[in-house]
């Protein structure tokens, strides 16, 4: 795991006062053109002033709707409901609309992103919005890449959980609650402001998680933006326990750290940042069963602007972001096999992994033509990007031909995961029979046990005859 060096901390902390001390400067510029801005009727924001002004839930609201309105074989836009104030929480469905799940191999990956639970970490809004943005607009001018991607996955952003707290530029929601605290995973008055009496209790946050047991139940993907510090957190918040999915934040982390950017520290939440109760992105974890991350992409804080373009100031943040949708399909186990072989109604197979998750209780299912199960393993385990040999005995009824044969497992460690059965193709199966056609190697009087008995039995026979025979002979010489 790499974490920043002595020097980097030093050059980046001298870089953020820098560009905080520009922001502060220019502040005052933003505010004198953005008062002629604010006074016209809402609308979108043009590129210049995105760039450099936060969104308001006002220019947000257009901007998603005109999305939809421009892009319809790309954007699906739904409300997964209300704020404390009225306010819409627009989620941007993304994906290649013409191809429906049901027409591929598998159904589509599913990702999940919001922004904005805490009202005045504006750049963890606007990097849920630049991630939506680069899909959205890729997609409608042509890039092969991006089309390649929304045909096999669907990428739903929640860009501004917390309008009212985003448009009062406060941490809270209206109700001077945390909604980073009131989710039901490990949730404790303890934390600040965590609920008015438990979990859940604000709108903004049973919203979100509604929306998450409604569409995003198979999702391979959830991740929170936040602004507080720089960090890439995976679970958990409320201990210092790893994750039973280690090895699969491992294999994230190290890539990135890789083929990325060497300086991001990425751990564990409790360790990285501070412990926590109650949070989104353990909640996606520990009851949804998703790979989540909370991305806290600065520090700064209450500002409205930045004099830096926020592509500029977010590529790399963003290119993290392209690299675990791009690859989320992996963030789960994939079972396969090319041979289930059975012999002697034995059966046998090597079973491979091509997921970055393991799966601890996998088993193989016969079933009949009418969808009964005839038969089913004892489970076994298969490690991320591994494979294991089984050797099982089968009853006659699961050695036909006309059986099919599926996986069921589970796609993570976790123990919430989501089970899956996958159908094995019946050209993997190999059924090797007894044959009964050749009178040397048969049954009966000709198979060759018993052709061997035969023989050694009249060969017994003859020789106790002739010993019998030769008695006799010795016996009338004598007596002659």
């Amino acid at each position: 795991m790499h974490l920043l060096r002595i020097g980097d901390k030093d050059n980046l902390q001298t870089h953020r006062r820098s560009r905080e001390y520009m922001n502060r400067v220019a502040l005052c510029l933003f505010v004198i053109l953005g008062l002629n801005f604010f006074t016209l009727p809402a609308q979108a924001q043009p590129d210049i002033v995105e760039e450099h002004w936060y969104h308001s839930y006002a220019t947000l609201t257009v901007q998603v709707n005109d999305w939809a309105d421009n892009y319809p074989e790309f954007v699906q836009l739904v409300s997964a409901g209300q704020t404390e104030l009225g306010r819409q929480q627009w989620v941007v469905q993304i994906s290649d609309w013409s191809i429906n799940s049901s027409n591929l191999s598998q159904a589509k990956t599913m990702v999940y992103i919001d922004g904005g639970h805490h009202g005045n970490e504006h750049l963890g809004t606007e990097l849920a919005f630049l991630v939506a943005e680069y899909y959205i607009e890729g997609a409608a001018a042509g890039d092969a890449t991006i089309l390649e991607v929304l045909k096999t996955t669907e990428i739903h952003v929640m860009i501004m959980l917390n309008a009212d707290g985003n448009d009062f530029d406060t941490r809270w929601n209206v109700n001077q609650i945390d909604l980073n605290r009131n989710y039901d995973h490990m949730w404790t008055e303890e934390e600040t402001r965590s609920g008015r009496g438990g979990p859940f209790s604000e709108a903004e946050t049973r919203n979100n998680a509604d929306y998450m047991n409604e569409y995003m139940k198979d999702a391979d993907l959830y991740v929170t933006m936040h602004t507080g510090t720089w960090i890439l957190a995976y679970p958990w918040g409320w201990t210092g326990d790893m994750p039973s999915d280690w090895e699969l934040f491992t294999h994230i982390a190290d890539t990135i750290h890789e083929t990325i950017d060497d300086s991001l520290p990425i751990r564990n939440a409790n360790a990285g940042i501070y412990p926590t109760h109650g949070t989104s992105r353990d909640y996606g974890y520990g009851v949804m069963g998703f790979p989540t991350f909370t991305f806290e992409t600065d520090d700064e804080q209450w500002l409205l602007g930045t004099v830096e373009p926020l592509s500029e100031r977010m590529a790399l943040e963003l290119d993290v972001m392209k690299y675990l949708i791009e690859n989320a399909k992996l963030w789960r186990a994939h079972l396969s096999t090319e041979q289930l072989q059975i012999e002697n109604n034995v059966l046998t197979s090597q079973i491979a992994n091509k997921g970055h998750a393991s799966t601890m209780n996998a088993t193989l299912v016969a079933s009949n033509s009418n969808g009964e199960i005839v038969w089913e393993s004892a489970s076994f385990s298969v490690n991320a990007t591994n494979s294991t040999s089984v050797r099982f005995n089968v009853p006659a009824n699961a050695t036909s031909k006309d059986i099919r044969w599926s996986f069921e497992y589970q796609v993570r460690v976790v123990e919430v995961s989501r089970y899956v059965t996958e159908s094995i193709s019946s050209d993997t199966l190999k059924i090797i029979e007894q044959k009964e056609d050749n009178f040397l190697i048969g049954y009966g009087v000709f198979n060759v046990v018993t052709t061997t008995l035969t023989i050694v039995a009249v060969a017994v026979f003859v020789r106790d005859n002739v010993d019998d025979i030769d008695s006799t002979t010795q016996e009338m010489t004598c007596e002659n």
